[in-house]
């Protein structure tokens, strides 16, 4: 049997995942781009139904343009994030105004620094009128 010693990974995956948050409801150009820098590695990317997304610049387009639409959402977590070995599990929800726009689950690979180098997320309450097969 092998000794466990207690270390701040998840302390620091937790740290993470709050600043992704953070980062998805950044409104200035400012907080987007500090946010991104502590938050996500260089060569990050993302994999959604709705978009295959490769970098910062892409996430932070992405974010911008999903405001435009939706000017007063908010992205939460539902619940707390599960962590583990440099891997995060973060059940989310867009509230847009006080309604539920959607619900899903993101899976986030972090590195060595505790930046996010990838992003799987699903939907699982999916925007009405929304079609996975035109996303797949």
């Amino acid at each position: 049997m092998t000794e466990t010693t207690e270390t701040n990974d998840t302390t620091d995956s937790t740290h993470t995942v709050d600043r992704y948050v953070e980062f998805w409801n950044a409104a200035s150009p400012e907080d987007q781009q500090r946010l991104a820098a502590q938050t996500f590695a260089a060569g990050v990317s993302s994999r959604t139904p709705v978009a295959l997304m490769r970098g910062v610049d892409e996430l932070v387009a992405f974010r911008n343009q999903f405001a435009q639409h939706f000017p007063d959402y908010r992205f939460q977590a539902r619940e707390v994030p599960e962590t583990h070995h440099e891997r995060a599990r973060v059940r989310w929800e867009i509230v847009v105004g006080d309604t539920s726009f959607a619900t899903g689950t993101d899976v986030l690979q972090l590195d060595g620094t505790g930046r996010i180098t990838e992003i799987t997320g699903f939907l699982d309450q999916p925007p009405e009128g929304f079609g996975h097969h035109e996303h797949n």
